[in-house]
């Protein structure tokens, strides 16, 4: 389907016709709301006189006496006027000229990207919306109709084969799609239930079976929704120099430095910095570099991005659309990003746009957190992975559906642990044949338990009697003090921590950072060191020495680098037998 496919036009004209919207009638959640409640579909609206979110406890006397002056335009000064009346918010929608086709040199212009979001309309009735007071969550309302149209648009045959294997294109805009699919489901998933007196909820409960049933057999949506958010991540760090600078300038002097701060907070942390690398995991270089078609594949692209963005003006749920709707500004202000030059980024933005950014990147980052805790949830209360219909039937025969935990990662997990317990004396040789026994026959109750705990191993040797009373072991018990306690992982730490383990004693090694390694980590060059034994370098301890005191300082401690110079050959050759 290319950009002019009628696939949209039949998709749209189906939506608007009157059975097909009884069929998908969005129903509000009226079966698990109380009687006066309001239909789930609808948007709240924030009832305060204050546009604060935060709510009036956050506003000053000196706040105040501004807001007041900024209604009754009553000013002390010119210059006051001018510091704090705000009045100009900026426009929610970036009109751009028609680009040309192409330039001279048969390329796309570089102002072709600029826009990619512009099918994302306001629509009549153009209000601001507190994203806080309507978070995505289950409405009722069945899309199914909607992501069908989605996903049959998402075609950019350049001879008109639709049938065709994907291109590498093709698939990108396919994973971020699915990506935004699955993210909506989690969500649906974690607020699934909603607050009701007659079912006794007072807040949101979430659905982890519900959870279970769309996930179970198909994990390559989580790991597209992986995918979207390094590619939403990517994005940002690019980005990144504007977007500190961006200033922000909505009328509200309180909110817009908090969200200045939240924002540049975010672009400050260290987790952005540390996880750079993970970016490499996608590359927009990479993407139209067939020379022959290069030009017809962006073009195609764009069109099919346009497209999709345009089938969620068929979405009937006020709710469901306001997030469409936003998650699909926030995909294309990515896209935009990363495909226009960095010195175009500063003047191509729009203010909703980068709303729209950062909400995309939330709504990605609480969706990978929502995948543990569902999961949690779900083995809190289940032994075996079950769908909601949980068998399925093979003739006479009838079979559980796959349990997700008789794999190989928790077949390793479970052997792993065994043979830790083993090693330690933990555990008795009968025993150890007993349980590697169970775990090579998917024993259900040892492979949870190893699922969960086997990086636990006093849990895990505590917990062993609850699979057979049978089991013996010596008793480890989590009140068992350690012999050492080690406070940093750096060379010294971990040699320290590998000589008490070596001698038979246990040790609690602590460490702040979110890695093993401590400074050693930054030691690119290794360790200082001198082996005159080994003729190879040439070493001599006296020069070792002087090379040491010179480098020191004024902080030289002579005793000290005599300690380092004298054990430094027997440290390296530790090193090598132990490690």
């Amino acid at each position: 389907a290319t950009p002019s496919s009628p696939s949209l036009e039949s998709s749209t004209a189906d939506a608007a016709n009157e059975e097909e919207e009884e069929e998908f009638e969005c129903d509000g959640g009226k079966d698990e709301l109380d009687d006066d409640a309001e239909p789930l579909c609808s948007l709240a609206t924030d009832d305060s006189s204050s546009s604060n979110p935060f709510g009036s406890s956050f506003e000053s006397a000196a706040l105040h006496s501004i807001s007041e002056r900024v209604v009754q335009q009553n000013w002390e000064s010119e210059s006051q006027q001018q510091t704090f009346d705000w009045n100009k918010v900026s426009d929610p929608v970036v009109h751009i000229p028609d680009a040309p086709c192409n330039d001279e040199t048969g390329n796309l212009p570089e102002t072709f990207w600029l826009d990619t979001c512009s099918k994302i309309k306001a629509g009549d009735g153009l209000r601001v919306v507190n994203l806080q007071l309507n978070p995505e969550r289950n409405t009722g309302y069945n899309g199914t109709h909607i992501w069908t149209a989605i996903y049959e648009e998402n075609c950019l045959a350049l001879d008109g084969d639709t049938s065709a294997p994907m291109c590498y294109e093709e698939r990108v805009l396919y994973r971020l799609l699915s990506g935004l699919h699955t993210s909506t489901t989690l969500s649906i998933a974690k607020n699934y239930y909603p607050p009701s007196k007659k079912k006794g909820r007072a807040n949101w409960e979430p659905n982890p079976q519900y959870f279970i049933d769309k996930f179970a057999d198909s994990p390559e949506h989580l790991r597209n929704l992986h995918f979207s958010y390094v590619v939403l991540l990517r994005a940002l760090k690019k980005a990144s120099p504007v977007l500190y600078n961006y200033e922000i300038k909505t009328g509200d002097i309180l909110d817009d430095e908090m969200a200045t701060i939240l924002m540049r907070r975010l672009l400050d942390s260290m987790i952005l910095k540390s996880c750079q690398n993970v970016f490499t995991a996608f590359d927009e270089n990479l993407m139209f570099k067939e020379q022959v078609n290069a030009i017809t594949l962006q073009e195609n692209f764009k069109g099919v991005f346009h497209n999709v963005s345009s089938i969620l003006d068929c979405v009937q749920c006020q709710q469901c659309k306001l997030h469409g709707k936003m998650a699909m500004l926030g995909y294309g202000t990515a896209l935009k990003i990363l495909f226009l030059p960095d010195d175009m980024l500063a003047t191509s933005l729009s203010r909703n746009e980068i709303v729209a950014f950062f909400n995309t990147i939330a709504k990605m980052s609480e969706s990978v957190r929502e995948v543990r805790e569902l999961t949690n949830m779900y083995w809190s209360t289940h032994t075996k992975l079950e769908k909601s219909d949980t068998t399925v039937s093979s003739g006479s025969d009838t079979k559980l559906l796959s349990t997700g935990i008789d794999g190989i990662d928790v077949l390793d997990a479970a052997v792993g642990a065994v043979s830790s317990l083993a090693n330690q004396g933990l555990i008795d040789e009968s025993t150890e044949t007993n349980l590697i026994q169970q775990a090579f026959q998917r024993n259900p109750e040892l492979m949870v338990l190893s699922k969960h705990y086997g990086s636990n191993l006093s849990k895990f040797l505590n917990f062993l009697p609850n699979i057979d009373s049978q089991i013996s072991t010596t008793g480890m018990t989590e009140n068992d003090e350690p012999d050492a306690i080690v406070i940093g992982t750096g060379l010294a730490g971990l040699s320290a921590t590998l000589n008490i383990l070596d001698r038979g004693g246990r040790v609690v090694l602590i460490e702040k950072e979110h890695r093993l390694g401590g400074n050693s980590n930054k030691a690119s060059s290794g360790i200082n060191a001198c082996c005159p034994q080994n003729s190879t370098y040439g070493d001599y301890l006296e020069s070792f020495k002087e090379d040491t005191i010179r480098s020191a300082g004024k902080s030289s401690k002579p005793h000290l680098i005599e300690t380092l110079v004298e054990n430094s050959e027997a440290a390296v050759q530790w090193l090598k037998d132990r490690v």
